[in-house]
């Protein structure tokens, strides 16, 4: 067989990764038209971002955690070395169903730290190895290849399959963050009646791109095992 058809012509990329991709394409879509949807849609209360996440953490009983404005569009995070929630422009002041549902998450997760979630811990501690693994794991295992060194085709891949653990990981993370914030927007009336389906529909939308990392994390791993063992063979 022709080298070209060998190691270089990755038909695995285009039957497991593209269709991978393109869920996760239609993903980003789905999150950015659900936001921009209900980013619309004054809550009843008036109530803006900034105070729906301060409630959220009043519920838990945390006060060591600030909230401040960054700029940008959906850039709000947790950042749990300097425990500060740090919401968007448009979420921190505005008082749309969108921002409410994405500040009380992000203050689920700031609730997940403080009491110590098993699930973000394992997360967090697959960070290094996915560090390694992105910038690491391809290049081992491509030079194993050539080097015809099968060991340190197995570290590469090893390596790698730290990216799609730790996408893996982080799906119970969200969806709890997600839990918690809509458990807390319904129990403290944050926002009323059909609201809580539009933040509901707001956090599921934002769910669906971190199962959708997952796929292509795994697709891109079941990817190069293949190729690697189908060159192996030949």
């Amino acid at each position: 067989m022709p080298y070209f058809y060998g190691f270089f012509y990755d038909y695995y990329y285009i039957i497991l990764v593209i269709p991978a991709m393109i869920l996760a394409m239609w993903a980003q879509f789905k999150v950015k038209s659900t936001y921009n949807k209900f980013s619309k849609v004054r809550n009843t209360r008036g109530i803006t971002g900034a105070y729906a996440a301060q409630a959220v953490l009043t519920h838990y009983g945390i006060s060591d955690v600030r909230i401040e404005r960054i700029s940008g569009s959906l850039t709000d995070h947790y950042d749990p070395k300097a425990k500060v929630i740090r919401l968007s422009d448009d979420v921190y002041s505005g008082t749309s169903i969108a921002s409410v549902g994405v500040a009380c998450h992000e203050a689920g997760h700031a609730a997940q730290h403080a009491e110590n979630y098993a699930p973000i811990k394992i997360r967090n501690s697959l960070i290094p190895f996915c560090n390694i693994g992105s910038s690491l794991g391809i290049p081992l295992a491509i030079l194993g290849y050539f080097l015809g060194f099968e060991p340190l085709i197995s570290v590469g891949l090893l390596l790698y399959a730290a990216i799609a653990l730790f996408q893996v990981a982080t799906l119970p993370v969200e969806f709890n963050a997600s839990r918690r914030a809509l458990k807390v927007i319904d129990e403290t009336g944050l926002l009323y009646g059909e609201e809580n389906d539009g933040a509901k529909k707001v956090l599921s939308a934002a769910a669906m791109t971190y199962v959708a990392s997952m796929i292509v994390a795994l697709a891109n791993l079941l990817r190069l095992i293949l190729r690697f063992n189908n060159n192996r063979r030949n």
